[in-house]
């Protein structure tokens, strides 16, 4: 309770707040505490705020997790050390030259807005055998006059914790949730590709009926009508032929399975 000589010499109002909280700790201790709290603006445990003990941090909100299996890479599987990924990993245009390559997240012409960090150059790697899968689905494609455009291939795994905490951000979790950003992402194994069909001699992009991560049903490999329907047609099946798995969600992304895989961080320079 408070002392009334610490009444004297203070404000009209501050008197006034004193009393209450004088009063209030008469009525009770729990009275008492969100009395003092509202004197002193800090919110009392019980009244709409969580209690803190000092020195302890309160804990992030957790991180969301993708639900499809399919489009998730597993916890278990190893992260890779700086000299593994310089081994298994190669450029996919060592092996054919005439693969386009646009790597959208090293810039900002991707769904953030901002370069991802662990990009620094436009380079598309994959593991050693889906790159030559890769190789022969760009060789298989050549006598319709088509190619390949790469937008995306391995991803540092910083990239993917980068995207994950974009969601977070904007509030929009559920795009990890329901599978459009893998918070273990089959990119970080270099296994998993991003990209469209292309005329091999302008390079003009086919149309596939949505840009590169539209998250929305108009980009679920089925979900299409005429030259939209034939050209993603076209691709799964190359794709396909060399044993790379359309994700039915994502026109443009396919996964290649390999022995031991691992997850790698090393930047895409």
């Amino acid at each position: 309770m408070q002392d009334p000589s610490t009444l004297r010499g203070a404000s009209t109002n501050t008197r006034k707040a004193m009393r209450i909280v004088a009063i209030a700790c008469i009525v009770g201790a729990s009275a008492c505490n969100r009395a003092s709290a509202t004197q002193s603006g800090t919110p009392a445990p019980g009244n709409g705020a969580a209690a803190r003990t000092p020195g302890v941090t309160t804990p992030a909100t957790t991180s969301p997790v993708t639900a499809n299996a399919s489009v998730r890479a597993a916890d278990t599987i190893p992260t890779g050390t700086a000299a593994q990924a310089e081994t298994l990993l190669v450029d996919v245009q060592a092996l054919d030259r005439t693969i386009a390559v646009d790597m959208r997240y090293r810039n900002a012409n991707n769904f953030t807005g901002a370069p991802l960090p662990g990009y620094q150059g436009n380079h598309a790697l994959m593991r050693r055998e889906a790159a030559q899968a890769l190789a022969r689905v760009q060789a298989s494609l050549r006598s319709q006059g088509l190619g390949l455009k790469v937008w995306d291939a391995y991803r540092p795994v910083r990239a993917t914790l980068a995207m994950v905490a974009w969601t977070v951000r904007v509030h929009r979790e559920n795009l990890v949730i329901d599978g459009y950003i893998a918070d273990r992402s089959k990119h970080n194994l270099g296994v998993a590709i991003d990209l469209t069909l292309v005329r091999l001699v302008t390079r003009q992009e086919l149309d596939m009926g949505t840009p590169h991560d539209e998250f929305s049903s108009a980009a679920h490999t089925a979900n299409a009508t005429g030259a939209v329907t034939a050209n993603r047609a076209i691709l799964v099946q190359a794709m396909a032929a060399q044993k790379f798995a359309n994700y039915d969600q994502e026109w443009w992304h396919f996964s290649f399975d390999v022995a031991n895989p691992m997850r790698f961080d090393t930047i895409v320079r």
